[in-house]
């Protein structure tokens, strides 16, 4: 048994990065497998998918900087806001001394979560602020509200219809993404709720991923006619898909009993996803995420990095990694990332790229081994999906392929 399996649902790990397909324009340029690569090619690759993120960013902000800055790192982040958990009125009134004013206090239920946010001084870039809100309250955690990115193409579809659920499907699966459109595959088993404004918003990337889970019809997902749950954390906010948003999501989902979650998501660690993540997990619930599209040598991204969380990356027909899939820190397992058949909006289906798609294909077949949230089933539930995996590279667990391939004839191939 791994580290991974032995830690159980405690701790952080890490996943990817991508961008709010609703609001940018950055789709995946079409590459062939790693295989197919000549070395030259190959050498420049990670520079080609580095300046693809960072100018997927500048124009984010060049559109919203009213409502989004970079912190230190240069990350997107929630303009003039901080966050801080375990925070007293002590210290809120220490911190207003110094120009920190309270925004709000919010309880994420489900996760047993307090927050507090606090505006940062008018005359403090966010980095700044930051640091200093983290000097004065020595015992909170404390951190800036990062925007996290879909990995892999999407888009919004401006009046589609919404899938929605006819009854109750005691839903293992949920899903933390755009809105889901009413295509006939998923249609009368998703149960959705907004936690961004306009949301719930049918986009392109959550209703791929949501067919890939439970799709049954023209597009068969991995756990094909279950209920889904889907948290949009996106709608129509320029500064959606924040670590907030996420959090909330979460706590529905923890409310609502789902056993295992997709988070096609990515984006840098941040103590208030680590934190909402880690109660998650201590309360059985199990998460997938995609590892990201910014190449191997690409940075950690979140949440597929954190402890505990299943890191998922993509690979072709032919069962070679997809030359943009990032590293993690960890990968746990591979499914189909290229040319995956999925459904694009209320009447729409196309074949896609990307390792978003390759999460939901991981995600599914654990559901169908874990169906409730119980702390002593999921050693043999990860077990089993351990022993479906077809071994894929070097012998044994690897660090491009993890335990091997899942699902390799889903998704069309």
């Amino acid at each position: 048994m791994t580290a991974l399996l032995l830690a159980g649902t405690t701790g952080s790990l890490h996943a990817q990065l991508a961008l709010p397909s609703a609001r940018l324009p950055g789709d995946l340029p079409t590459l062939p497998p790693l295989a197919d690569l000549p070395a030259e090619r190959l050498a420049g690759l990670g520079g080609t998918l580095a300046q693809l993120r960072r100018d997927r960013i500048d124009s984010l902000l060049r559109g919203n900087r009213d409502r989004i800055e970079l912190d230190e790192r240069g990350e997107p982040a929630v303009r003039g806001t901080l966050i801080a958990s375990g925070v007293d009125e002590a210290m809120i009134g220490a911190a207003a001394k110094q120009g920190f004013a309270l925004i709000d206090r919010e309880r994420i239920d489900g996760l047993d979560l307090d927050i507090a946010r606090f505006r940062v001084p008018g005359d403090r870039s966010l980095a700044r602020a930051r640091k200093q809100l983290a000097k004065l309250l020595p015992e909170a955690e404390v951190d800036v509200d990062n925007i996290y990115f879909a990995s892999g193409p999407g888009g919004a579809l401006p009046g589609a219809a919404l899938a929605t659920a006819q009854g109750s499907g005691g839903a293992a699966l949920g899903l933390i993404d755009g809105g889901v459109a009413a295509h006939p595959s998923v249609a009368g088993r998703v149960e959705q709720r907004g936690f961004a404004k306009g949301a719930p918003a049918a986009s392109r990337h959550g209703t791929a991923v949501a067919s890939l889970l439970i799709g049954n019809g023209a597009v068969r997902g991995a756990a094909p006619g279950r209920h889904l749950l889907a948290a949009d954390v996106y709608g129509t906010d320029p500064a959606g898909g924040n670590a907030s948003a996420i959090a909330r999501a979460l706590g529905w989902l923890a409310q609502n009993g789902v056993a295992v979650t997709t988070i096609s998501l990515v984006g840098p660690d941040n103590k208030l996803l680590a934190a909402a993540i880690a109660r998650a997990q201590q309360r059985g619930m199990l998460i997938v995420a995609a590892v990201g599209n910014d190449g191997p040598a690409a940075p950690p991204a979140y949440p597929a990095a954190y402890r505990g969380v299943f890191a998922v990356t993509g690979v072709d027909a032919k069962g070679r990694a997809l030359p943009e899939a990032g590293r993690a820190l960890h990968v746990d397992f591979a499914a189909p990332g290229d040319a995956v058949l999925a459904a694009t909006g209320a009447g729409s289906s196309n074949r896609l790229r990307g390792t978003s798609f390759a999460a939901p294909l991981v995600a599914g077949r654990l559901a169908l081994r874990y169906p409730v949230p119980a702390i002593d089933r999921i050693g043999p539930a990860v077990t089993a999906l351990v022993m479906e995996a077809q071994d894929l590279g070097k012998q044994g667990r690897d660090k491009i392929y993890g335990h091997g391939l899942i699902c390799g004839t889903c998704g069309g191939h």
